[in-house]
């Protein structure tokens, strides 16, 4: 599935470089307008962030984001410092279709683990982001990108594949924002150690052809931000582009 992401900070969409957040973006873009084009161009779920919270721990959402799951209901995908069953309820019970637990994950693993039983794992996505260091060993960042935990990503996913995780998003950070085309190794590797989980690609979507290769090594869903936000291609052409498959993107040329 092709799901397109909207990063808010400040009540405006951004896009960060690398996840640094001195390195912004602003774009002149509505948020309504834009979830309701992608939807009315086949969009299925709308990866929605809250940079503000995932930033800043115990961050008072601001209650855009609720009016806007409430509008869009079944169709979002929640992220951004989301670390209580209280939080989780409210965000359910106005319309959120999934929830997205990043830095609790690993603060909480208990917990998290708990929730992933509680609410099933249809409904809960675990956002895990990493550096790949020397000898290939990625190491899960948090607290929007800023603190490094040391936490191998593969220990890590053992622990969760306990409670049989579903929905794993994951992020090469030095990828995200940059346009340089996704981490193809990074989720090789996962798909083969990790066949049962579902992962979501993230960062440095560039070209119709990157959707077509990462579903062709087995990636489920493809969050897909910048490369919208700036008309490298639309909507409608990478959700052809999945469809197809196997296909060569650049036979879908005249479409986008």
């Amino acid at each position: 599935m092709i799901i397109p992401a909207l990063d808010i900070l400040n009540n405006q969409v951004v896009r960060l470089y690398q996840g640094n957040y001195d390195s912004v973006k602003y774009y002149d873009y509505y948020v309504y307008d834009l979830i309701s084009t992608y939807i009315a161009s086949g969009s299925k779920i709308i990866h929605l962030v809250d940079l503000e919270s995932a930033r800043t721990r115990n961050q008072k959402r601001s209650k855009a984001f609720y009016e806007i799951i409430f509008s869009f209901k079944e169709c979002i995908q929640m992220a951004g410092g989301i670390n209580s069953k209280k939080e989780i309820d409210k965000l359910f019970s106005i319309g959120a279709k999934r929830i997205v637990i990043g830095s609790e994950a690993i603060n909480n693993i208990k917990k998290v683990k708990k929730w992933i039983e509680y609410y099933g794992n249809q409904r809960i996505v675990v956002a895990l982001d990493i550096n790949i260091i020397q000898n290939n060993i990625k190491t899960i960042f948090i607290n929007g990108w800023k603190k490094n935990t040391n936490i191998c990503l593969e220990d890590f996913l053992h622990e969760l594949s306990s409670v049989d995780i579903k929905y794993v998003l994951c992020t090469d950070i030095s990828k995200d924002g940059t346009l340089s085309g996704p981490n193809f190794s990074l989720y090789q590797d996962l798909i083969l150690q990790f066949p049962k989980i579902h992962f979501q690609a993230s960062g440095g979507i560039h070209h119709l052809n990157d959707i077509v290769r990462l579903k062709n090594i087995g990636v489920k869903d493809v969050i897909i931000g910048k490369s919208l936000l700036e008309n490298k291609f639309t909507i409608a052409g990478a959700i052809k582009c999945w469809q197809k498959g196997s296909f060569h993107a650049s036979m879908l040329k005249k479409d986008v």
